[in-house]
């Protein structure tokens, strides 16, 4: 999912004009049949037109169930952070809305969002019926989580099979099968890797994994910032490497700054492998590849290292605090958590089902969705469940494209300069944070 989390500026701001209180949206009463919701869809579509052809019969069949109207808006991920932001401190906003979940314990922070006590989750059928790590994305541990999953999303490792045949190699199940691997694939009309190496937010992310998969932690359980450990700084390297001594990333990648660039020098066979979430599979075809000619393994770790081969990535749902139409809402929030919702959705989203014991439809390779599914439920790791989250991303994303663009340039970038460059982050997080 391509999005930018919200300011802690902001936030803070908007939990002192939470505080002061606000104004409710929607109707009155808590009678749920014959009431009507406003519901806030994020952009998953190719077009916000798109998502509302899509939606529109979904909710039809909701309020032909309940007896509730929807009145839905789409908004895309561009302008969706400011609309919460204007939401959050007005208090005129929807009564439930989609959120990118790593913006969820952000959001917690400011009160304006309903806690999902034991009476709400339990109505909306069980914490149980949640994959676990997608629902503990929904907030800080120890506090009822303020937003639950709605559509998940994994990274996997995407390989051209007749790049594989031809180089005598297998898919990789260890960082150092890989790295062999893109050697034996790199030659001089072809690169073993391509990597968004320009996208903070996706540098962000694989700084995270490839440090997870060392067993360290980006901020301590109290909240701190820890960027500069061993663990974190090596993880990086690695990363970084790729370009840097393995040579296996062509040096323009450092201009990358979205996933669609390396997902089209995939499908082009310009390089063997990329690392993308599953909703690639849709522009890979459209650029000629066919579902047959390409495989998906879990992103490996290092021998011995943890298997973490994604953060868990989606949207969640949440509903705004002020509602004057609570069980509307959570009978809403059940409906769209549903496993018949969730199988309708799924294909053209291209999403991963949220639900324990529910099967990925968004590809009729039964085998690339069982791999992205056992990635999503065992192999996947929350990005920190802390406020400061988006400034880990903004800081530490940025760091990693900065560290790329030197390497590309003829630089080098030693474990010193790292963890230089990691200090900085942590030092700009900690004054982000008041300390």
């Amino acid at each position: 999912m391509r999005k930018r989390a919200i300011f802690a500026g902001a936030i803070a701001a908007a939990i002192a004009l939470v505080a002061a209180g606000c104004s409710g949206s929607g109707g009155s009463g808590d009678s749920a049949s014959g009431s009507t919701i406003t519901y806030w869809a994020s952009n998953q579509g190719t077009s916000l037109d798109n998502d509302k052809q899509v939606l529109t019969p979904v909710l039809n069949d909701f309020t032909k169930q309940t007896g509730i109207k929807v009145k839905l808006e789409v908004i895309g991920w561009n302008d969706l952070q400011t609309r919460i932001q204007t939401a959050v401190t007005s208090g005129q906003g929807p009564d439930v809305l989609n959120i990118g979940n790593t913006w969820a314990a952000s959001l917690q922070a400011t009160g304006a969002f309903m806690p999902f006590d034991d009476a709400a989750m339990k109505s909306i059928g069980g914490s149980d019926k949640f994959v676990k790590t997608a629902l503990e994305t929904g907030g800080v541990a120890g506090k009822d989580v303020t937003s639950v999953p709605l559509y998940g999303l994994a990274y996997g490792l995407y390989y051209n099979k007749a790049m594989f045949t031809a180089a005598g190699v297998q898919p990789p199940t260890t960082w150092e099968e890989l790295v062999t691997d893109a050697k034996a694939l790199t030659n001089g009309s072809q690169y073993g890797f391509s990597l968004a190496a320009g996208s903070y937010t996706e540098n962000a992310h694989f700084a995270f994994i490839n440090a997870a998969q060392n067993g360290a932690e980006f901020f301590d359980s109290k909240g701190n910032p820890t960027f500069t450990t061993s663990g974190a700084v090596d993880g990086i390297k690695r990363y970084l490497d790729l370009m840097q001594t393995d040579k296996v990333v062509n040096t323009s990648n450092a201009q990358y700054d979205n996933g669609v660039q390396a997902v089209n020098d995939f499908a082009t066979g310009k390089v063997a492998m990329i690392l993308s979430q599953n909703n690639a599979d849709s522009s890979i075809n459209a650029n000629g590849m066919k579902t047959d000619a390409y495989g998906v393994v879990p992103f490996p770790a290092p021998k011995g290292g943890e298997a973490v081969a994604s953060h868990v990535a989606g949207i969640n749902l949440s509903i705004m605090k002020n509602t004057k139409n609570k069980d509307a809402a959570l009978k809403f929030v059940k409906y769209m958590t549903s496993a018949d919702t969730q199988t309708t959705l799924g294909k053209p989203y291209a999403t991963l089902p949220v639900l324990n014991g529910a099967k990925a439809n968004f590809t009729d390779n039964a085998e690339e969705a069982a791999t992205f599914q056992k990635i999503y439920n065992t192999m996947s790791k929350p990005l920190p469940l802390v406020p400061a989250e988006d400034q880990f991303e903004n800081t530490v994303g940025k760091a990693m494209n900065d560290m790329f663009a030197k390497i590309a340039t003829g630089g080098t970038v030693s474990d010193s300069d790292i963890k230089s460059a990691l200090q900085n982050a942590q030092d700009q997080v900690k004054q982000s944070m008041g300390g």
